[in-house]
Protein backbone atom coordinates (compact mmCIF):
# COMPACT_ATOMS: atom_id res chain seq x y z
CA UNK A 1 0.00 0.00 0.00
CA UNK A 2 2.21 2.75 -1.31
CA UNK A 3 0.36 5.84 -0.05
CA UNK A 4 2.94 8.46 -0.04
CA UNK A 5 6.47 8.55 1.34
CA UNK A 6 10.25 9.24 0.61
CA UNK A 7 13.56 7.92 1.95
CA UNK A 8 17.26 7.33 1.66
CA UNK A 9 19.40 5.03 3.84
CA UNK A 10 20.48 6.71 7.08
CA UNK A 11 23.14 6.08 9.68
CA UNK A 12 23.88 9.50 11.12
CA UNK A 13 22.73 13.10 11.09
CA UNK A 14 25.66 14.00 8.82
CA UNK A 15 24.14 11.89 6.10
CA UNK A 16 21.51 14.51 5.20
CA UNK A 17 23.76 16.65 3.06
CA UNK A 18 22.88 20.33 3.19
CA UNK A 19 20.67 19.93 6.26
CA UNK A 20 21.44 20.78 9.89
CA UNK A 21 19.48 19.74 12.99
CA UNK A 22 16.63 22.06 13.97
CA UNK A 23 17.76 23.83 17.15
CA UNK A 24 14.33 23.93 18.80
CA UNK A 25 12.27 20.88 17.80
CA UNK A 26 9.32 21.90 19.97
CA UNK A 27 8.97 25.28 18.26
CA UNK A 28 9.24 23.67 14.84
CA UNK A 29 6.70 21.00 15.76
CA UNK A 30 4.22 23.66 16.88
CA UNK A 31 4.79 25.76 13.73
CA UNK A 32 4.44 22.71 11.48
CA UNK A 33 1.18 21.68 13.12
CA UNK A 34 -0.20 25.24 13.13
CA UNK A 35 0.63 26.03 9.50
CA UNK A 36 -0.22 22.62 8.08
CA UNK A 37 -3.50 22.83 9.97
CA UNK A 38 -4.45 25.78 7.78
CA UNK A 39 -4.38 23.54 4.71
CA UNK A 40 -7.89 22.24 4.10
CA UNK A 41 -7.23 20.67 0.71
CA UNK A 42 -4.41 19.78 -1.66
CA UNK A 43 -4.44 19.02 -5.37
CA UNK A 44 -1.15 18.21 -7.09
CA UNK A 45 0.86 15.97 -9.39
CA UNK A 46 3.16 13.28 -8.07
CA UNK A 47 6.07 11.21 -9.30
CA UNK A 48 6.87 7.93 -7.60
CA UNK A 49 10.24 6.23 -7.84
CA UNK A 50 10.41 2.64 -6.65
CA UNK A 51 13.93 1.34 -6.12
CA UNK A 52 14.27 -2.44 -5.94
CA UNK A 53 17.68 -3.95 -5.22
CA UNK A 54 17.02 -6.78 -7.68
CA UNK A 55 16.49 -4.36 -10.58
CA UNK A 56 19.13 -2.14 -12.18
CA UNK A 57 16.63 0.61 -13.03
CA UNK A 58 14.10 2.45 -10.90
CA UNK A 59 10.39 1.98 -11.56
CA UNK A 60 8.91 5.44 -12.17
CA UNK A 61 5.19 6.18 -12.05
CA UNK A 62 3.23 9.43 -12.34
CA UNK A 63 -0.24 10.56 -11.42
CA UNK A 64 -2.54 12.91 -9.51
CA UNK A 65 -3.06 13.37 -5.76
CA UNK A 66 -5.96 14.97 -3.86
CA UNK A 67 -6.45 15.51 -0.13
CA UNK A 68 -9.32 17.06 1.83
CA UNK A 69 -9.68 17.35 5.58
CA UNK A 70 -9.96 15.33 7.64
CA UNK A 71 -9.22 11.94 6.07
CA UNK A 72 -10.11 12.12 2.38
CA UNK A 73 -7.37 11.01 -0.02
CA UNK A 74 -7.37 10.10 -3.70
CA UNK A 75 -4.16 8.86 -5.32
CA UNK A 76 -4.52 8.11 -9.01
CA UNK A 77 -1.64 6.54 -10.90
CA UNK A 78 -1.90 7.37 -14.61
CA UNK A 79 1.44 6.37 -16.18
CA UNK A 80 2.79 3.84 -17.09
CA UNK A 81 -0.12 1.90 -15.54
CA UNK A 82 -3.48 2.82 -14.05
CA UNK A 83 -4.03 2.27 -10.35
CA UNK A 84 -6.44 4.05 -8.03
CA UNK A 85 -6.59 4.29 -4.25
CA UNK A 86 -9.20 6.28 -2.34
CA UNK A 87 -9.37 6.77 1.41
CA UNK A 88 -12.80 8.07 2.29
CA UNK A 89 -13.06 8.41 6.03
CA UNK A 90 -12.91 4.87 7.38
CA UNK A 91 -12.99 3.06 4.04
CA UNK A 92 -10.34 2.29 1.44
CA UNK A 93 -11.13 1.57 -2.20
CA UNK A 94 -8.51 0.15 -4.56
CA UNK A 95 -8.79 -0.45 -8.29
CA UNK A 96 -5.95 -2.25 -10.04
CA UNK A 97 -6.84 -2.76 -13.69
CA UNK A 98 -10.11 -4.68 -13.69
CA UNK A 99 -9.77 -5.74 -10.05
CA UNK A 100 -11.57 -3.78 -7.34
CA UNK A 101 -11.24 -4.10 -3.59
CA UNK A 102 -12.99 -2.33 -0.73
CA UNK A 103 -11.60 -2.46 2.79
CA UNK A 104 -12.82 -1.04 6.08
CA UNK A 105 -9.98 0.68 7.90
CA UNK A 106 -11.52 -0.49 11.17
CA UNK A 107 -11.12 -4.13 10.13
CA UNK A 108 -7.32 -3.92 9.82
CA UNK A 109 -4.99 -2.43 12.42
CA UNK A 110 -2.23 -1.89 9.87
CA UNK A 111 -4.57 0.09 7.60
CA UNK A 112 -5.47 2.25 10.60
CA UNK A 113 -1.81 3.02 11.22
CA UNK A 114 -1.07 3.73 7.54
CA UNK A 115 -4.12 5.99 7.39
CA UNK A 116 -2.96 7.88 10.49
CA UNK A 117 0.56 8.19 9.08
CA UNK A 118 -0.75 9.68 5.84
CA UNK A 119 -2.89 12.24 7.67
CA UNK A 120 -0.09 13.08 10.11
CA UNK A 121 2.26 13.90 7.21
CA UNK A 122 -0.26 16.20 5.57
CA UNK A 123 -1.54 17.87 8.76
CA UNK A 124 1.80 18.28 10.52
CA UNK A 125 1.07 16.01 13.49
CA UNK A 126 3.90 13.50 12.93
CA UNK A 127 5.54 14.41 16.24
CA UNK A 128 2.60 12.98 18.18
CA UNK A 129 2.47 9.65 16.33
CA UNK A 130 3.40 6.98 18.93
CA UNK A 131 4.64 4.56 16.25
CA UNK A 132 7.75 6.68 15.51
CA UNK A 133 10.54 8.69 17.05
CA UNK A 134 11.01 11.94 15.15
CA UNK A 135 13.94 14.25 14.43
CA UNK A 136 13.88 17.47 12.40
CA UNK A 137 16.50 19.07 10.14
CA UNK A 138 16.52 22.20 8.00
CA UNK A 139 18.15 24.16 5.21
CA UNK A 140 17.21 27.47 3.62
CA UNK A 141 14.26 26.13 1.61
CA UNK A 142 13.09 22.94 3.31
CA UNK A 143 12.65 21.04 6.52
CA UNK A 144 13.41 17.33 6.69
CA UNK A 145 11.56 15.15 9.20
CA UNK A 146 13.13 11.79 10.01
CA UNK A 147 10.64 9.21 11.32
CA UNK A 148 12.08 6.01 12.80
CA UNK A 149 9.62 3.21 13.62
CA UNK A 150 9.50 1.96 17.21
CA UNK A 151 6.54 -0.44 17.10
CA UNK A 152 6.72 -4.02 15.83
CA UNK A 153 4.16 -3.69 13.03
CA UNK A 154 5.76 -0.55 11.58
CA UNK A 155 9.26 -2.06 11.87
CA UNK A 156 8.09 -4.96 9.72
CA UNK A 157 7.50 -2.57 6.81
CA UNK A 158 9.80 0.44 7.25
CA UNK A 159 13.32 1.04 8.50
CA UNK A 160 12.81 4.80 8.28
CA UNK A 161 10.62 7.43 6.67
CA UNK A 162 11.81 10.87 5.58
CA UNK A 163 9.40 13.70 4.88
CA UNK A 164 10.60 16.94 3.25
CA UNK A 165 8.53 20.05 3.88
CA UNK A 166 8.46 23.34 1.97
CA UNK A 167 9.40 26.22 4.29
CA UNK A 168 7.11 28.64 2.42
CA UNK A 169 3.81 26.99 3.29
CA UNK A 170 4.73 23.88 5.33
CA UNK A 171 3.27 21.61 2.65
CA UNK A 172 4.83 18.20 2.04
CA UNK A 173 7.30 18.22 -0.86
CA UNK A 174 8.17 14.53 -0.77
CA UNK A 175 7.82 11.37 1.27
CA UNK A 176 10.21 8.43 1.18
CA UNK A 177 9.58 5.00 2.73
CA UNK A 178 12.59 2.77 3.15
CA UNK A 179 12.49 -0.94 3.80
CA UNK A 180 14.96 -3.03 5.79
CA UNK A 181 16.51 -4.61 2.72
CA UNK A 182 17.39 -1.23 1.20
CA UNK A 183 14.46 -0.94 -1.19
CA UNK A 184 12.60 2.34 -1.01
CA UNK A 185 9.69 4.27 -2.49
CA UNK A 186 10.10 8.01 -3.06
CA UNK A 187 7.09 10.15 -3.91
CA UNK A 188 7.57 13.80 -4.88
CA UNK A 189 4.69 16.29 -5.07
CA UNK A 190 4.66 19.14 -7.59
CA UNK A 191 2.29 21.80 -8.96
CA UNK A 192 0.52 21.98 -5.60
CA UNK A 193 -2.76 23.89 -5.31
CA UNK A 194 -3.79 24.48 -1.70
CA UNK A 195 -7.23 25.19 -0.26
CA UNK A 196 -9.14 24.80 -3.52
CA UNK A 197 -12.71 23.48 -3.46
CA UNK A 198 -12.72 19.71 -4.00
CA UNK A 199 -16.15 18.13 -4.59
CA UNK A 200 -17.25 14.92 -2.87
CA UNK A 201 -17.22 13.08 -6.22
CA UNK A 202 -13.41 13.12 -6.29
CA UNK A 203 -13.36 10.82 -3.28
CA UNK A 204 -15.89 8.38 -4.68
CA UNK A 205 -14.98 5.43 -6.94
CA UNK A 206 -15.71 6.12 -10.60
Amino acid sequence: LCLAMLLVPGKSDAQYKGFTPVADSKTFSNSFTENAGKVNSIRCDFTQEKNLSLLSEKITSKGKFWFRKETMVRMEYQHPFEYLMIINGKNIYIRDGQKENRVSVRSNKLFQKINKLTVDCVQGTVFTNPDFTVKAFENKTQYLVEMTPVTKDMLEFFSKILVTIDRRDYSVASINMMEKGGDYTLISFTNKELNQSLPDAIFQPK
